[in-house]
């Protein structure tokens, strides 16, 4: 069994808020590798924290993102959407796994990954999301580093690959078998997953040789680890 990279999904959810400062926090406290996180724009093109269209879920108003400014989002939440500036501050040193769920067209992805490279976070920085949003980003960055997600178990085509030139697959966890895991390996690709939170899933994954779960409980999957805390497969940029 190898060591695999542990990703704390939206940081801490358990334990915090997901998606916010203190999440993120918690997570590396708890021995993460990288913590995920999910980047959408306000009206007036500030990267924030949110995976919702809106922020009634979390925050318990019923206003869409899209709709809101910067300085709305942060009156209506009291603070408690940070920018994508502060997550990269907060996780200074740490891999960030960059999720975007609103699948932004090319001038969205370039606010997303402008903001990224101002604060200094390229190198620790990686996007993870559909075709769409990561065609999206590779216009805006050639060199980014790229997880694409895959919803089903058949191959991607030959001609999109080529187009993102992913470096992870990135799969919902039981889609994944040895077969599968062998055959994401063999075509030269590392091997992501999200999101197992019990142990015999965390198990059957590590067994198959997964190079990355994103999980919602990163402690328990830290502890399953065979190398403990530190995960060595936590790779930098190609």
């Amino acid at each position: 069994m190898h060591d695999v990279t542990a990703v704390a999904h939206r940081g801490d959810p358990y334990r915090a808020r997901e998606n916010t400062l203190a999440s993120l926090r918690s997570a590396l406290h708890r021995g993460a590798d990288a913590v995920e996180i999910d980047v959408r724009l306000t009206r007036d093109g500030v990267p924030v924290l949110l995976h919702d269209a809106t922020l009634k879920r979390l925050w318990e108003h019923d206003r869409p993102l899209s709709a809101l400014s910067w300085e709305e989002v942060r009156g209506l939440t009291e603070g408690g959407v940070p920018a994508l500036s502060d997550a990269l501050a907060a996780t200074d040193g740490s891999r960030v796994m960059i999720d975007l769920p609103g699948t932004p067209d090319v001038p969205a992805a370039r606010r997303i990954v402008d903001a990224v490279r101002a604060v200094g976070a390229r190198d620790r920085v990686y996007y993870c999301a559909g075709a769409p949003a990561m065609l999206a980003v590779r216009a805006a960055d050639p060199s980014a580093e790229i997880a694409l997600t895959r919803s089903t178990r058949a191959p991607a085509r030959p001609g999109l690959l080529a187009a993102i030139r992913p470096r992870w697959l990135n799969y919902r966890f039981p889609l994944v078998d040895r077969a599968l895991a062998e055959h994401v390996h063999r075509d030269g690709y590392l091997l992501s997953v999200w999101t197992p939170d019990t142990r015999r899933s965390m198990r059957r994954l590590l067994a198959m040789g997964v190079d990355s779960i994103t999980t919602n409980r990163v402690d328990v999957l830290c502890a399953l680890r065979p190398h403990g805390p530190a995960g060595s497969a936590a790779p930098g940029r190609p």
